[in-house]
């Protein structure tokens, strides 16, 4: 017990004893009618008495007075519910504690066409609780009036919510902000002459949320659903995205958390930071809901006022770049290899292309010719890399005959003979993995790309979901109870790419074979997948193919010949390079231990 909950217990133990001295022995009293006087007592005993009981409210009855003192005519009043919006997000609030009860998203609609609720009163609750000389006084229980007006902001009208609840004592108010255009709700707070009577500096906040399932595809929502945190060290971090329940105390101060669903987030956001952060999450049976999720933490007050903000929204990156630093990262854009391409690249991209189309399948269709484009040097080194492999087949070939029962010798004699041609290995493969980030890249970008959110293509009723061409009566293992044709026919495109692939290079044995195995695996992993990720990947391949083609028209395997054997005639007395020297002694180390 620490000395604030003490102080409050001792203050409500004399409140109960004087009660009992003054009150308990006289006639039972009306309860509505019962008027309260003031003693005026000199003791610093009865101090504390005298601000429970000076209540000229009529209506005030003894136990109210005795349970909230100088709160107690706040406590009286009649609850209704009044919104605050603009054209993207409708805020619905109770003059009972002037707290936040219903979200609405405008210009969304859930995936069964219905109106989109962020929040609700059955699935969200926010508590604030002070510390009062009485006990923890939450202002749930207190009544307010409410008063709207405007004000100007940089973008335009900002729409202001004034929430004042008064008493003879003072009054506490509490102000909402929503800007035009914006998804951002600011909240002050200022209490007063109220804040005499606290004993704490420090609002204890409690949030929690039921995620409501806004998508068709539960299992793909929940495994992108996270609550999300930023300290003030500008570090980011997360409770896992797993199903079982997990709980987590921040030692660090707190910048802001969010309730990151798929598409869309609720957030917090701390004027300054939060103290003493607790979250929690779990996953329950309910299919209505996606995940259960709590935040707890202290929010400090200087001269009765705090301040902090709401964030209700989608989840577009550039969007959330603009709320406060590091809220962006409610986006997952990949790892730090890869997410450079979505931040810098693929985002302005598809916020260009906006502008001028209107369907995302033609989008997606003019970005892969976009990167493609901008790749095709690498693409261009790569084939020519493979072809001058292919065309050294045969040298290859000889040497596997000659050394093949003696591995080492053969490596050296290859890297001697790579060496002489001019000829790298790694010449095909290499621009072949400067393009993976980009490959990568889409991979996180399409499942969380929320403007392919219920927009439809061909037989796609919706990119940002898997594209139920056929529904399967039975369930298959790992591949699910349905048929998407964008991954079937990104499957049968990759299969045809890898025979064609094949033709080009001296790939032999289980490497091979290795590219006909990895298109069915990602069938199976792809089916649930968004369509709009599948049919990306199947746009890749046609142009890829395209490309390939193209380059062919103007490569004569005759004239790279002609170019090796030019090589082969320079470098006849070129003596080893000190890397190649240190690399075959290391072999021939290497050789010696093996045979001993």
């Amino acid at each position: 017990m620490d000395r604030n909950q003490a102080t409050g217990l001792i203050l409500f133990a004399a409140v109960i004893l004087i009660y009992s001295i003054f009150f308990a022995s006289g006639p039972e009293l009306p309860p509505v009618e019962t008027t309260v006087e003031t003693e005026a007592v000199n003791s610093a005993s009865t101090e504390s008495t005298i601000e429970t009981v000076a209540l000229p409210d009529s209506l005030i009855d003894a136990k109210r007075a005795e349970k909230y003192g100088v709160f107690a005519a706040l406590t009286v009043g009649e609850e209704e519910d009044i919104t605050l919006e603009n054209d993207d997000v409708k805020i619905t609030l109770s003059t009972k504690g002037g707290q936040i009860s219903q979200v609405e998203l405008k210009q969304y609609k859930s995936w069964k066409n219905e109106p989109l609720y962020l929040l609700d009163e059955q699935s969200s609750s926010m508590s604030f609780e002070l510390a009062s000389r009485l006990g923890p006084l939450n202002l749930a229980d207190l009544y307010f009036k409410p008063t709207f007006s405007e004000e100007s902001g940089e973008n335009g009208t900002v729409k202001v919510l004034t929430l004042t609840a008064t008493s003879d004592y003072g009054k506490i108010t509490q102000t909402y902000r929503l800007a035009k255009g914006s998804y951002l709700v600011s909240k002050s707070l200022d209490l007063g002459n109220f804040q005499n009577q606290l004993s704490g500096k420090e609002i204890q906040f409690s949030w929690n949320d039921q995620i409501k399932a806004q998508e068709k595809d539960l299992a793909e929502s929940r495994r992108k659903t996270e609550l999300n945190y930023f300290t003030t060290t500008e570090t980011k971090d997360n409770l896992g995205v797993g199903n079982d329940p997990e709980e987590s105390s921040v030692s660090e101060p707190v910048k802001w958390i969010g309730f990151s669903q798929r598409f869309f987030t609720a957030g917090i956001i701390a004027d300054s930071a939060f103290q003493n952060v607790k979250l929690a999450q779990s996953t329950p049976e309910d299919s209505s809901v996606v995940r259960v999720m709590n935040a707890q933490f202290s929010i400090p007050m200087e001269n009765g006022k705090a301040s902090l903000s709401y964030y209700f929204g989608p989840d577009q990156y550039k969007t959330l770049k603009q709320i406060t630093p590091g809220f962006e990262k409610n986006v997952d854009m990949g790892y730090f290899f890869v997410s450079w391409v979505n931040k810098y690249i693929v985002v302005h991209l598809f916020e260009f292309l906006e502008k001028y189309f209107n369907s995302y399948g033609i989008i997606i269709i003019l970005i892969v010719l976009i990167i493609k484009l901008a790749l095709s040097p690498l693409t261009y080194k790569s084939y020519i890399g493979m072809a001058k492999m292919r065309v050294i087949k045969p040298e290859i070939d000889e040497l596997k005959e000659k050394y093949g029962d003696d591995p080492t010798k053969m490596q050296q004699e290859q890297m001697k003979l790579f060496s002489q041609l001019g000829v790298s290995p790694v010449a095909g493969c290499l621009p072949l993995l400067l393009q993976m980030p980009f490959l990568f890249a889409m991979f996180f970008f399409f499942p969380n790309s929320i403007e392919l959110r219920q927009e439809s293509f061909l037989w796609a009723n919706d990119l940002s979901t898997y594209d139920e061409f056929i529904k399967l009566p039975f369930t298959i293992p790992f591949y699910g109870s349905h048929v998407s044709l964008f991954t079937l026919l990104m499957t049968v495109s990759q299969l045809i790419y890898t025979h064609f692939n094949n033709q080009l290079t001296t790939a032999t044995g289980p490497m091979k074979n290795l590219g006909y195995i990895m298109p069915v695996m990602f069938m199976f992993i792809l089916n649930s997948y968004p369509a709009g990720l599948s049919f990306y990947y199947f746009v890749s391949n046609m142009f890829t193919f395209g490309q390939q083609a193209l380059i062919k028209l103007f490569v004569d395997d005759a004239k790279i010949r002609q170019k090796v054997e030019e090589t082969k005639a320079k470098n006849v007395n070129k003596k080893k390079s000190k890397f190649q020297q240190k690399l075959e002694d290391a072999m021939k180390a290497a050789d010696a231990n093996r045979k001993k």
